[in-house]
């Protein structure tokens, strides 16, 4: 009699936490089969100390194969899902097709960058969902002030020099304190001609930073980034986006080479297209993590809606710790649907939030008791050594290295800025040259999402500038001797290049859900 199988489609925090118990609680009796584009868990949380140089990228990933030796892992991007046939197709990273069959599927697909109708935002600014995009800041920042070091101009020094992230959510409040840390750390070791100092905004339609947190959280950090000396603006946003900077909601023109978009996040796109009731975007369960009139079907995490039951009539939000336990839950009425134990209700209860501001400077609640300071900022890292799945001595070592050491403040030229579009149903993979977006992905109206010109917010520097172009016989390279040599203006990505972005959707107001 042959073993049932188990298909996981995404392994991000609700993905791969399901796999994980599921493995333990199945000891051999199904087949669990994994699908995800990489091989590896994003531990988010941890990304904007990747951006800022203080944890190398390997840190915050941990290996699916090497931590769920039981799992069956398979690369791939979810295209369409027959519910009929009980099928799950899919792309490979080298563009084959494949279909996986199931008994019980899982829909743990995640997020994407959330956009709004702003003109000019999906060309010229870049979202902060993956890896890629991760890198692509680091090096861009990087690339930022070494140009500006080299020019006596004010005006070009303080446009290179002034960062606008968007979003005062989790992630864009630790952007944007992180940032000012490195920037600041770079211009100690080799001043600006100018004397000027990198310039930090925080923009948010909000009225206060953090709003979904506790107001004494939102204080706190509030403090530490102005002491800092970000400029943080509430109630105020990104109008327009053009070639030479941003035109705010209250009239101000900003000169700026980087906009950083962290308004929130927008379900992935995979589980509009199956056709099942929705709430805004995401999939409608019932609290036993069940899809209504499919009871082989389950959905957890950012892509499912899942009833608060400590909130009657409203949803859980879209964060990590709920992603979390949702896995869990998943796992074992997965589990019971094969008659394996007995089906759980999901209820959550408030064990506080972290947020680290960068050096010894966080914000915490821990069961209710508000922290700041280096209290907040222990309690802070020591959460998410506990949280994350694996690499923590890896991880601490970095933290104790960057507390005794100067941060490494090099371009290593990875990603490209075409590589990491704002509008991509898929921000944890670098797009590369040739290879076309997931099926399905509908490109935005008058919205290009290619790479930016010269002299726009986060286009690439000119031939011959620190992090220009890419080696010989490298994707995105120069063209082999004796073939033609077709070679795209410096404002467009390389031949071949497919950038669909995802669906735009309007919203009421931005959600932070990613932390």
């Amino acid at each position: 009699m042959s073993r049932p199988r188990i298909v996981i489609v995404g392994a991000g925090f609700a993905g791969y936490r399901t796999a994980r118990t599921l493995s333990r609680l199945a000891k051999g009796r199904a087949e669990i089969v994994l699908l995800n584009p990489t091989d590896y868990f994003l531990y988010l949380p941890l990304l904007p100390q990747v951006a800022a140089g203080v944890l190398e990228p390997r840190r915050v990933t941990v290996s699916l194969s090497g931590t769920l030796p039981h799992v069956k892992l398979v690369l791939g991007e979810s295209d369409r899902i027959d519910l009929d046939a009980r099928q799950v197709h899919y792309t490979g990273p080298e563009g084959e097709s494949g279909t996986l069959a199931y008994d019980r599927l899982v829909l743990a697909a995640g997020s994407v960058n959330k956009l709004l109708p702003i003109p000019g935002v999906a060309e010229h600014a870049h979202g902060f969902r993956g890896l890629p995009e991760a890198l692509y800041l680091r090096d861009h920042v990087t690339r930022q002030v070494e140009l500006a070091a080299a020019t006596d101009d004010p005006g070009r020094c303080a446009s290179r020099c002034t960062f606008v992230v968007v979003g005062a959510g989790y992630t864009g409040t630790e952007v944007a304190a992180h940032g000012q840390l490195f920037t600041d750390a770079q211009v100690a070791r080799h001043p600006l001609r100018t004397g000027m100092r990198p310039r930090w905004m925080l923009l948010d339609i909000a009225d206060r930073v953090l709003p979904e947190l506790d107001e004494r959280l939102s204080r706190t950090a509030d403090t530490v980034l102005r002491e800092r000396g970000v400029d943080v603006r509430m109630g105020t946003s990104v109008k327009e986006a053009t070639h030479d900077g941003v035109l705010l909601t209250d009239g101000e023109f900003v000169d700026t080479r980087t906009l950083v978009w962290c308004v929130g996040v927008r379900p992935d796109p995979l589980v509009e297209s199956l056709g099942l009731p929705m709430e805004r975007g995401r999939l409608l369960v019932d609290p036993h993590l069940r899809v209504p009139g499919r009871p082989e079907v389950f959905a957890c995490g950012d892509a499912a809606a899942v009833p608060d039951l400590e909130k009657p009539g409203s949803y859980t939000p879209m964060t990590a710790q709920h992603a979390w336990r949702q896995g869990k839950v998943c796992a074992h009425n997965v589990a019971a649907s094969f008659g394996d134990g007995e089906r759980r209700a999901y209820r959550h209860k408030d064990m506080g939030f972290v947020v680290d501001l960068g050096g010894v400077k966080a914000a915490a609640n821990p069961l209710g008791v508000n922290l700041s300071g280096i209290a907040a900022g222990a309690v802070t890292r020591g959460y998410h050594l506990a949280a994350m799945p694996g690499n923590r001595v890896r991880v601490a070592a970095d933290w104790l290295l960057d507390a005794v050491l100067p941060r490494q403040a090099v371009q290593l030229g990875l990603v490209r800025s075409w590589s990491v579009p704002l509008d991509t149903a898929s921000p944890e993979l670098a797009r590369v040259p040739g290879k076309p977006g997931r099926p399905g992905s509908e490109p935005a109206k008058e919205q290009s999402g290619g790479e930016p010109a010269r002299n726009q917010p986060g286009g690439e520097p000119a031939r011959n500038q620190p992090g220009g172009e890419p080696a010989r016989n490298q994707p995105g390279g120069e063209p082999a001797r004796n073939q033609p040599a077709v070679t795209p203006p410096p404002d467009q990505p390389p031949p071949g290049l497919d950038v669909a972005p995802g669906p735009v959707k309007r919203t009421d107001r931005p959600t932070e859900g990613d932390s």
